[in-house]
């Protein structure tokens, strides 16, 4: 059943109820923490033929590598290369990925002239310059969340990005690898609950602080926690409210509960307003119980005109632990929808397609910088509750 669909069943009973099937089959969310966090359910579509879109990967210091190389490989893109000087971290990725050309040195990637775009997961804070290597070296990049610890960074990026033509996208994946936000995107863009007046997004992460890497509790290299899991959050508030900008009126963070690792916050929050009035509301934490069946339950509530859609992206508390849980209420009814195996994830297509047509259908330039410097400002105004 397609969005269309759903708006167009008036009562919404038929629909609700062939998608429960697929809730009582779904397999179990069950990721010991974020970083090791991928969708189950891929649905590729193959956006190009095999080698007619070349990537290469490098720098995997987060385990969100696998999820952003799998994706672009369902959608067509031909994985031909990796670089990681940690020989470890190398032998998993190739286990996984067997037959790749192994590069002695992020160089050696970028001067291959079939490498159209590189992804990578580095510590947060190399992200920006390696960015500005593969963009001046012709190439397109696609980085894991946070795309910068600082707004030099961000001016540096910026800059290149605009005088080389370059793209460089981010992995928000909150939105863009949840079909639960994939489904929310088109509903929210079709009007199903009116004009968006309010964003609120809720993000509790599982820390697992032994099976962490030094640089995570090393502020100046994760970037602090609104700069890092915050970025998600000012991403699907700009996807959501159509805006192209916002200004954070107020963040707090804190350490309230890791004295043992001083580095590290493990609270933030941050309000923010767009031009067009729409507000967001957002808290991001290192404190989801030992007894929850997922890594985190991620939720967010978007208030219109007309509805309200309420998403619980990772689990069903205490009822399901399946992914991509959709309430929406609008002028007609109230309805639950799973949407698991509904829509795909559409953005690793659209990006492809976007690298080699030079187009900005999987998401602009601009919102992918706008949501890093949300982060970032909000990061750097933060009042330090603990």
């Amino acid at each position: 059943m397609n969005r269309r669909g759903f708006l167009a069943a008036s009562a919404g009973v038929l629909a609700v109820g062939a998608l429960s099937e697929t809730i009582l089959r779904a397999a179990p969310a069950s990721a010991p923490d974020g970083m090791q966090y991928a969708p189950r359910q891929a649905m590729p579509k193959s956006v190009v033929k095999p080698g007619e879109f070349v990537i290469a990967a490098s720098h995997l210091d987060h385990g969100h590598i696998y999820a952003q190389c799998k994706a672009l490989i369902d959608a067509g893109a031909t994985l031909k290369w990796v670089y990681e000087p940690d020989e470890k971290k190398r032998a998993a990725f190739l286990k996984r990925h067997p037959g790749l050309k192994v590069a002695r040195a992020y160089d050696e990637i970028l001067d291959d002239p079939e490498v159209r775009l590189v992804t990578t997961a580095a510590i947060p804070c190399e992200r920006g310059p390696l960015a500005c290597r593969a963009m001046e070296a012709g190439k397109d990049y696609f980085t894991d969340k946070p795309p910068f610890t600082t707004l030099t960074q961000l001016a540096q990026a910026r800059e290149t990005a605009a005088r080389t033509g370059r793209k460089y996208m981010v992995y928000y994946s909150g939105r863009i690898h949840s079909e639960a936000g994939v489904f929310a995107t088109g509903l929210v863009r079709d009007g199903a609950i009116g004009r968006v007046l309010q964003v609120i997004c809720l993000a509790p992460h599982r820390l697992n602080a032994a099976k962490r890497p030094r640089w995570f509790f090393e502020r100046e290299k994760y970037g602090g926690i609104l700069c890092d899991l915050g970025s998600h959050q000012f991403e699907q508030f700009l996807a959501y409210t159509g805006a192209d900008d916002a200004t954070v009126s107020a963040s707090a963070v804190a350490n309230f509960n890791n004295p043992d690792h001083p580095g590290l916050e493990d609270f933030g929050e941050a309000l923010a307003i767009a031009p067009n009035g729409a507000s967001l509301y957002t808290r991001v934490d290192w404190f989801t119980p030992a007894g929850l069946g997922a890594w985190g339950d991620g939720r967010v509530f978007i208030l219109g005109t007309k509805g309200t859609i309420e998403l619980r992206g990772y689990i069903d508390v205490a009822r399901e632990r399946t992914e991509n849980h959709v309430y929406i209420v609008d002028e007609k009814n109230e309805r639950h929808l799973n949407v698991t195996g509904q829509t795909g994830f559409p953005f690793f297509g659209q990006l492809i397609l976007d690298c080699l047509n030079r187009t900005e259908n999987a998401m602009t330039q601009t919102r992918a910088f706008k949501a890093a410097e949300l982060s970032l400002a909000a990061q750097a105004a933060a009042r330090r509750l603990a």
